[in-house]
């Protein structure tokens, strides 16, 4: 398993200076992102075969950094790192597609077992291409949505050709289907929240999409607004 690349984010520059000496005396090559920002960007240049990942970062927190890269990929390895050990943020971890868990402080050895264990493990599945957790086409009410061509096919025979950012929202709402997704959640997870990223900005979103896949947008039966909270897609993926 020489060579391969390994991503940590993680804001203690103490931790990730310790982790990285570490990881490269054992071969392999290690990068850092010290929030989740730079975490997603990273993520994207370099491919990387493992992330380890922090919960408690600045600016996107490392469960809006799990959810963005489960939209795109469920097999590339990620371990949790993180102060926080109770069993509702190992459940919340569990529930957005992480690997494995480890509660700091932790013992430097058996972090690195678990990191070579998810690389073998990863290993095994070579060959087979990568799976996220939102299908290729996806169908609702007379909707149809190709993400390979990012392309949609409209209840009324329109055809739409989507955006990169339509597209991560509607990966994200289908994904979380039949749960409310609150506003920062959607701005952290859509666009890497950054102060010049505003609830309008998402708003004029929502009714974009309302406009391609609602038969009356101003009553949506797909993309519902829930009060103080933010949106919900309600649909029972069709058989």
């Amino acid at each position: 398993m020489m060579g391969k690349q390994i991503l940590i984010i993680e804001d203690d520059a103490h931790i990730a200076e310790g982790l990285r000496l570490n990881l490269t005396m054992k071969g392999y090559t290690v990068h850092i992102a010290p929030d989740g920002l730079s975490g997603l960007r990273q993520w994207q240049e370099l491919g990387p075969d493992l992330i380890v990942l922090d919960i408690m970062l600045p600016g996107i927190d490392g469960m809006s950094v799990l959810r963005r890269i489960r939209l795109e990929d469920e097999r590339l390895p990620i371990l949790i790192l993180s102060a926080r050990a109770q069993i509702d943020d190992r459940l919340e971890g569990l529930a957005y597609g992480v690997d494995d868990y480890l509660s700091k402080p932790f013992h430097l050895d058996e972090f690195l077992l678990r990191i070579d264990r998810l690389l073998l493990r990863s290993q095994w599945s070579q060959g087979r291409p990568a799976t996220a957790m939102v299908p290729t086409v996806y169908t609702f009410g007379g909707n149809r949505i190709d993400f390979e061509t990012a392309t949609a096919y409209c209840h009324d025979n329109h055809t739409v050709h989507l955006t990169e950012q339509e597209i991560k929202l509607l990966k994200l709402f289908i994904a979380s289907r039949g749960k409310p997704l609150a506003r920062n959640k959607l701005l952290e997870i859509g666009w890497g929240y950054t102060g010049r990223t505003t609830t309008r900005t998402l708003d004029n979103f929502i009714v974009r999409i309302r406009k391609y896949f609602e038969k009356n947008p101003k009553k949506p039966e797909y993309f519902k607004s829930l009060r103080s909270l933010g949106y919900l897609f309600d649909h029972t993926k069709e058989k």
